[in-house]
């Protein structure tokens, strides 16, 4: 059975993105918002998460605060995303409990590279 992977972005562009470099390897569910994606979670529970952190109704800060306070999803691994390279936005998801961060555009390779060191965290790389 494939893991599942919530990708949550409010542009259609970047979800379609994330499927179709990581549709292949992983079941991957897609959501336009945050909001929308903790309404899914009342149901569900991925293995992973990748999020945005510009988006309208609910921004991905928010969002991963919110995910963070459920009991049950607090071991879930979340991946931001974000058209900003700042340190201190970084530094924020962090404290907020984000395991990664990449910046759009992202290389697919760093993605690919990224999401199976959070879903494998010891026994991920070829070789060693």
């Amino acid at each position: 059975m494939k893991k599942k992977i919530l990708a949550i972005d409010d542009e259609l562009t970047m979800t379609t993105l994330l499927e179709f470099f990581l549709g292949n390897n992983y079941d991957v569910v897609t959501v336009n918002s945050g909001k929308e994606a903790l309404k899914w979670l009342d149901g569900n529970l991925p293995d992973l998460i990748i999020s945005d952190i510009q988006m309208s109704d609910l921004d991905g800060f928010e969002f991963l605060k919110q995910f963070r306070l459920r009991g049950y999803t607090k071991h879930t691994p979340v991946i931001m995303l974000s058209g900003r390279a700042e340190s201190k936005e970084r530094v924020k998801c962090y404290k907020l409990g984000a395991q990664d961060y990449l910046t759009k555009p992202f290389n697919p390779e760093e993605l690919d590279e990224v999401v199976k060191k959070n879903l494998y965290p010891i026994h991920y790389a070829n070789a060693w």
